[in-house]
This record gives C-alpha cells, sequence and structure tokens, in this order.
C-alpha cells in the first residue's frame, strides 16, 4: 500500500486519471479523491474506454440516478448540456422523422395505390407489385454502404437533403405512369435516392448522443415509418374519394403528387437545420462554438471517434471481428421477420372480402383498417427504446419482440381466414410488435463500434443493406401475392426466423459480456503495472498487447485510449 503522501502526484498524471475511473468502475476507490475535472458547463471531460457501453458506464456513476433522467434523460444534466441537446433534438430528430415519415409514406402508398385502381387502370397482374417492390429495394441496396462512406467525407446536411429533393421528384413522375416498364425503372431510382436516408441519419444520430440517449432518440426517430403508412391510408382514402378525376388523373395518381408536394419543403427545411458531424459542424446561428465544444468532448468522453483516414488496415479491421458477423445477421432477422405486418396482408384480406357485385370494406376502409397495426408499433417502439435506455441493454426488448412475433405468426398460420375473424383481426395488429427494433439494433451497433467512426458508418450501413437484399426475394418467397391473405407457409417460415434472432441477439450479448470482461481483466493489470512502475521510477506504464492494445495521449487534457481490438 502506497502512503497517502504519494496521491498527489500519481493523480495528476493523466493515465493514472484514467485508470482511476475504470478501477471505479470496477468497485474499488483510493484513499482519497478528488473532484474529477470538469468544462465550464458542468460535465466530466474525462475520457473512458470505447469499451466501456452504456450499462458499465451508468455504474460509473455515483449515487442513485433521480427518477426524472428515466423519464427524460437530459433532465438530470448540467444546464448547459441541457440546453444544447435540447436544440440538438429540436432540429435533427425534427428534419429526421419528417424525412422518414415522407420516406415511408412514398413506401406505403405504392401498395394503396395498387389496391385502388392501378392495378386495373394499367392491367397489372399476378406478381408484378412484388418485382415493383423488388425494383425499389435493388435501388436501395446498391446505394447504401457508398452513400454511408461518403457522408464520413461530405457535409449530411447537403447530402441527404439533396437525395431527398430527387426521390420527391421521382415520386411524382409516378403519377405519369402509363406501364408496368416506367414503374420498374422509376421505383428502382426512388430506392437508389431514398437509400441514402436511413442509415445515414442512425450515423449521424449516434455520432451525437450517448448511451443513455442513443435508444430513445433512434427510436423516436423511427416511429416516423409507422406513422407514414398510417397518414398514407388516410392520405389515399382522401385522393380517391376527393381529387379521382380532377383534371383528368385518376385518385391513385394523384397520391403520388401529393407525396412530392409533402416531401420537397421538408427536404428545403433540412438544408437549414439538419446538422453535420461535431467535428464537422462550423459555429452558426443554430450551434454557438461552446455548444459544439461540449458535443466533441461528450463524445470523447465515451470514446466515439471522429472522422479519419481510410487505409487498408482500417477496411481490414471492418471485418477482423465478430460486430459486423453477428450485428448484421441480427438486423436482417429483424427486418425480414415482421412477417403479416410487413408483407402486408391485412389489406389483402380486407380486400378478399370482396366479390363482384358484392362489396364488404370500400376502397378507403381497405386503406384505413390496417393502421391499428402502426398504432402498435408506434406505442412498443417507445416501450422498447424507454426500457432499453433505463435498464442499460439492448437484448431484452428484441428477445421479448421476436418471441412475441413468433407466437403472433403460429397463430395466424393456425386460424382460418373466415371463421375467426376477430382473433385474426387482432393478431394482425399485434404483427406491429417488432417495428421498434430497428432504432434498438442499430444504437447497439453505434455502441459497439464506436472507436472507429468508418468502421461505425460502415456496419451500420451494412445491417440495412443485407437486409434490404433478402428483401428483395425473400418475399415473393414466402409471402407470394398470388397465395395472400392465407401465406400459411409464410407465417410458418417467418416464426422460424424469429426464433433465430432470440438466438442471435443472444449470441451478441455473450460476445459483448466476454469482451468487456476480458478488457476490464486488462485494465486491472494496467493498473497494477502502472502503481508499480510509477513507484519504481519508470515513465511508462506496462500495457498488454495480446488482448488490449491501446495508445494513450492528451487531448484538450483528457486521456484518450484507442482500442485496436478486443479477440
Amino acid at each position: 500500500m502506497m502512503p497517502p503522501s504519494t496521491w498527489p502526484a500519481l493523480l495528476s498524471a493523466p493515465y493514472y486519471k484514467l485508470v482511476q475511473l475504470q478501477r471505479r468502475q470496477q468497485g474499488y476507490r483510493p484513499v482519497s479523491l478528488p473532484p474529477e475535472p470538469t468544462s465550464p458547463s458542468g460535465y466530466n471531460t474525462t475520457s473512458l474506454s470505447p469499451l466501456l457501453t452504456r450499462s458499465a458506464m451508468a455504474k460509473e456513476k455515483t449515487g442513485k440516478r433521480p427518477l426524472s433522467s428515466y423519464i427524460w434523460d437530459t433532465w438530470d444534466k448540467p444546464p448547459e448540456e441541457r440546453k444544447f441537446l435540447a436544440k440538438l433534438d429540436s432540429f435533427l430528430l425534427t428534419y429526421a422523422a419528417l424525412s422518414y415519415f415522407s420516406k415511408y409514406l412514398d413506401q406505403q402508398n405504392v401498395t394503396n395505390a395498387y389496391v385502388s385502381g392501378m392495378k386495373e387502370d394499367l392491367g397489372l397482374h399476378g406478381n408484378q407489385l412484388n418485382y415493383i417492390t423488388t425494383a425499389w429495394t435493388c435501388g436501395y441496396v446498391i446505394g447504401q454502404i457508398p452513400s454511408n462512406l461518403i457522408i464520413t467525407r461530405i457535409r449530411p446536411s447537403i447530402w441527404i437533403p439533396l437525395m431527398e429533393l430527387i426521390w420527391s421528384s421521382l415520386t411524382m413522375v409516378l403519377a405519369s405512369a402509363k406501364n408496368f416498364n416506367t414503374l420498374i425503372a422509376v421505383r428502382f431510382f426512388v430506392g437508389l435516392a431514398e437509400s441514402t436516408f436511413y442509415p445515414a441519419i442512425q450515423y449521424v444520430i449516434g455520432s451525437w448522443y450517448k448511451g443513455d440517449e442513443l435508444g430513445k432518440r433512434a427510436c423516436i426517430f423511427h416511429t416516423a415509418s409507422s406513422i407514414g403508412p398510417m397518414v398514407s391510408g388516410f392520405l389515399q382514402a382522401g385522393a380517391y374519394n376527393g381529387l379521382h378525376g380532377k383534371g383528368g388523373l385518376e385518385g391513385w395518381r394523384w397520391l403520388f403528387i401529393i407525396d412530392g408536394v409533402i416531401t420537397i419543403p421538408i427536404a428545403l427545411l433540412g438544408f437549414l437545420i439538419m446538422p453535420d458531424l461535431p467535428t464537422t459542424t462550423k459555429p452558426s446561428i443554430l450551434y454557438t462554438q461552446k455548444q459544439i465544444d461540449i458535443a466533441i468532448k461528450r463524445m470523447e468522453s465515451i470514446g466515439r471517434k471522429p472522422p479519419a483516414k481510410f487505409t487498408k488496415k482500417k477496411i481490414i479491421g471492418f471485418f477482423s471481428n465478430w460486430h459486423i458477423w453477428v450485428m448484421v445477421p441480427m438486423y436482417v432477422l429483424f427486418n425480414n421477420g415482421s412477417g403479416p405486418a410487413g408483407s402486408s396482408s391485412m389489406t389483402f384480406w380486407l380486400q378478399s372480402f370482396n366479390k363482384p357485385g358484392h362489396t364488404v370494406y370500400t376502397v378507403a376502409q381497405i386503406n384505413t383498417y390496417p393502421f391499428g397495426g402502426y398504432v402498435v408499433a408506434i406505442i412498443m417502439t417507445l416501450i422498447y427504446a424507454w426500457t432499453s435506455d433505463g435498464i442499460g441493454a439492448r437484448w431484452p426488448p428484441i428477445v421479448f419482440a421476436a418471441l412475441w412475433n413468433m407466437v403472433n405468426s403460429i397463430v395466424l398460420a393456425a386460424t382460418p381466414l373466415y371463421t375467426n375473424i376477430t382473433r385474426r383481426w387482432i393478431f394482425y395488429y399485434m404483427g406491429g410488435c417488432m417495428s421498434g427494433l430497428s432504432g434498438l439494433i442499430l444504437a447497439w451497433t453505434n455502441e459497439l463500434t464506436g472507436y472507429d467512426n468508418e468502421k461505425r458508418s460502415f456496419v451500420v450501413a451494412c445491417c440495412n443493406t443485407f437486409a434490404y437484399v433478402f428483401q428483395a426475394w425473400l418475399p415473393i418467397v414466402i409471402f407470394p401475392q398470388v397465395e395472400q391473405p392465407r401465406v400459411f407457409k409464410g407465417n410458418v417460415t417467418n416464426a422460424g426466423i424469429d426464433f433465430a434472432l432470440v438466438c442471435v441477439a443472444f449470441l451478441a450479448l455473450y460476445l459483448q459480456t466476454r469482451d468487456e470482461k476480458r478488457a476490464a481483466a486488462l485494465r486491472a493489470n494496467d493498473d497494477d503495472q502502472s502503481i508499480v512502475s510509477r513507484d519504481n521510477g519508470s515513465s511508462e506504464p506496462r500495457k498488454s498487447d495480446d488482448v488490449y492494445k491501446g495508445e494513450v495521449g492528451s487531448v484538450t487534457g483528457s486521456t484518450v485510449v484507442e482500442v485496436v481490438e478486443v479477440r
């Protein structure tokens, strides 16, 4: 045991300040611990290892968390930081949600237009709706990874709104479509333009928010994916009833025009309020230099790195550990495991009641009745977000939703189409339980890969890209249009996909826990070795390179540890 007189000298060393926090996170406390350095705004600026996950960082805090912070995470933060986050939420989340709303409005309107007259007017038949959807998916897949790598070099505040202008213009072009080939071509380029949006926004959100904030923001943004289809149903009903025949255009054509009219102003707003990254945002009327400094230090404090040069070593590092090989399959399984909710089975089911000369559900009812599933999706998305941030773990909501949807798919497979109508109606609505997992899985990915900015961008884009690679063909196989609305094979297959998602979520949890234990053991060893070395007059602490490799440097008075890998 070192005498107390040696503590002041040790406490003044930057590396030892890091060790203090790491040891305290493991449950140890020194004889005397001075107050940690804070910025003028009152928040801690000491940098932690990127391997300290949100749950681990929660343990680092002393004292009980106030109840208000579970309701909204900024309420227990210093005033300057709270003011900055309120402004960031107002601008970034507002633009992200509005744009995502318009994007999903467009995606859902193709199906609504199909059942509202487009099929008959253009002479569509068989699985051609699936092919139109697949054309959009192909464009969406091709553009995502290049776009997300480009956005680490080009300002997001320019790239994202520009692409939104392009896709909104192309959507209006669909109103002039005369045949199936035109629909295929235009939908491909709409998908290509829209491919820039979702992974880019998730990457940008992950560049500004800490772990106890990230899940809520990612999921609040994602709720727009449920609001869009809900509004689409009402818009289609209004367009069909109020605009059908106006200007010589059918109601379904007016819907695409309305989409563009809604989206273009949102894109223009994006040029004004969409932020770049903390390290590339310039002081302006929206963000002061002090607030930008707060943002940079917040990300330093959790080890989330800014953009760096692409190197061969960096690119190889994208594939050298389990993150890409586990998180990407997890997202693929989620995205293709929503079952009937994602295949519009309820819309086809309602339409199937109508026979020539006998109408049970009107076009307006067919377009609006399925919105109950989206209400369930919104509610569950927000519950998952607050639960995940509150307990400091991403996996419990993922496992819960997957098991719930697995049961849901089994029940729909076993329920006759027309003899248990109430039961089928309820379980169609319950299919919305899976929607909210997108934000949580990508928040988890952002946290796991935060120590390398380019890898984080790449893996986030890969999650969405390969999810849609499978979505381009899997629905045609397991939910073919000609088998709607029964799709027994699809419901059974979907139950198996959901079970696989549970298994992969537990695998990710195991690997993350293993890495954290290894890193903690190395930190404890480095702590002991650094104390011995300093007692012996050595200027450098001993570090193990077998499991934990790092570089120690001083950045704005803080110590940053760069994790190369934990294998």
